[in-house]
């Protein structure tokens, strides 16, 4: 697999000294907010990962190869180029083999980070269970990927453009423990609300890192959801929100959108009818989740050099 992966030198450096590293996806970059404010979030996040003690590790696929960490230059890139790939698991071999320029969904930057070693990871939110699933049988696969891979998730829950029950269920199929950080209701991505309570709850990063200390020692394999509610001055209406979520999956359906490109132009729709409240609420989430996941690093390296 070495063949295939380039590791920035200061995230090889943390991974050969044990410093805490965080893995950051690429998809937000490339198809998550428009240039230059999608390179200023990505940068910025990064920031957030270094202030609490971890090494950010943004990961995408460039010239054939897995980029484990990227440079500004590279962030850059990922951020203007218009013809970048949304890669998921099924695209890797493809992408890959065709040196495609390719952003990385949830369930590849699980993939390549635990190529790497590394084992604890922040996105905004995680794909799920598509709203008319039982009808299309639309379910992302960053969900059979959790299933397998050993790499903690830190994420605002599940996207609330998708069936929330639904997804908490399919995680329970799937053996994923579903911790909410702070709180007994699992969280909505753009609101800390979402009706569903949480299966499991923790207050501490290093409650957190026990944890996943005790799965995979016990060979327990697969992610752990840690979900970590929107700071409550960021959020956005839960109600309002559905509404416009309501209109986007309206215009989806009346404009035939299907497949990897369901979710880029749901989240664009209700930036742009949201006056880009959405917006401003998904980069402080990304932003949330960065920090406590290298919170969460920073525990874990600790609980695994007792």
């Amino acid at each position: 697999m070495n063949n295939y992966l380039v590791i920035k030198s200061e995230v090889q450096e943390a991974i050969d000294n044990n410093i805490p590293i965080v893995a950051l996806e690429s998809t937000i970059i490339s198809h998550g907010m428009p240039f230059p404010r999608n390179v200023e979030t990505a940068l910025s996040v990064e920031n957030a990962v270094r202030k609490e003690g971890a090494i950010p590790a943004t990961i995408a696929i460039k010239d054939g190869k897995c980029f484990v960490g990227l440079t500004i230059d590279e962030i850059n890139y990922f951020g203007k180029e218009p013809n970048v790939w949304k890669v998921s698991l099924r695209d890797m071999p493809y992408v890959i083999s065709h040196k495609l320029p390719g952003a990385t969904t949830v369930a590849a930057t699980m993939r390549i980070a635990s190529m790497a070693g590394i084992k604890i990871f922040a996105t905004g939110g995680i794909g799920g269970v598509h709203r008319g699933a039982e009808m299309n049988m639309d379910i992302s696969a960053d969900l059979t990927e959790m299933a397998n891979t050993n790499v903690a998730v830190v994420s605002a829950g599940v996207k609330s453009i998708l069936d929330i029950g639904l997804t908490l269920e399919y995680l329970e199929t799937q053996g994923i423990p579903v911790v909410t950080y702070g709180q007994s209701e699992f969280p909505s991505f753009y609101s800390g609300k979402s009706g569903f309570i949480s299966p499991l709850r923790i207050d501490t990063a290093d409650e957190m890192a026990k944890m996943l200390k005790v799965k995979w020692t016990m060979g327990l394999n697969g992610a752990v959801l840690i979900a970590n509610p929107v700071p409550a001055d960021q959020e956005v209406d839960a109600q309002t929100i559905e509404t416009h979520i309501q209109q986007a999956l309206a215009a989806a359906k009346e404009n035939d959108i299907t497949g990897k490109k369901i979710t880029p132009f749901l989240l664009k729709h209700i930036a742009d009818h949201s006056k880009g409240e959405s917006l401003d609420a998904n980069i402080a989430l990304i932003h949330h989740n960065a920090s406590l996941a290298a919170k969460i690093a920073v525990a874990f390296e600790k609980e695994n050099n007792h």
